[in-house]
């Protein structure tokens, strides 16, 4: 490690210590040629998490057109960016965690699982998008499985005396 103030590459660490939440080591250093001090950050480097899409394709993971597309869908919505920020980061968290590479549709059904428990009316909105409606019975399909509702039974007129 070059020292910042004079450039000698000779220098001791005296500390260290987690930071960043246990993500990243902070070391402090002292410089051996002008016993300066100065910190200097270790961090795991980010594993490529590649996108197979349906075509066969293979595309590197985009957090930002991920977060696009939630962004829309939530649009005038009561969520906060810092929500959608969080969503993002548990469902790249997740798809992490399946391996290097996750196909588009696990990167659908995550956002789908994670806009679930946020909000139903962004969940319908991205879904919408995502599973291609056409109809409005595609809407009421959805509803259904997102209320788990039970058809209602008909009731049965009483004749009229």
């Amino acid at each position: 490690m070059r020292c910042p103030w004079c450039g000698a590459d000779d220098d001791r660490v005296v500390d260290s210590r987690p930071a960043d939440g246990g993500s990243a080591i902070r070391r402090r250093r002292q410089c051996a040629a002008c016993s300066r001090r100065y910190s200097t950050y270790e961090r795991i480097e980010d594993v490529g998490l590649v996108v197979r899409k349906r075509d066969d394709s293979r595309d590197p993971f985009r957090r930002e057109k991920v977060t696009a597309g939630i962004l829309k869908a939530t649009k005038n919505r009561p969520v906060s960016e810092f929500q959608v920020e969080e969503l993002v980061d548990r469902m790249e968290e997740r798809l992490r965690r399946k391996g290097p590479e996750v196909t588009s549709e696990q990167v659908g059904l995550e956002v789908l699982q994670q806009l679930r428990k946020l909000d139903e009316v962004a969940y319908i909105r991205f879904a919408s998008v995502y599973k291609d409606f056409q109809e409005i019975t595609d809407f009421e399909r959805e509803l259904g499985t997102l209320l788990k509702r039970v058809p209602a039974k008909r009731r049965q007129r009483k004749p009229k005396a």
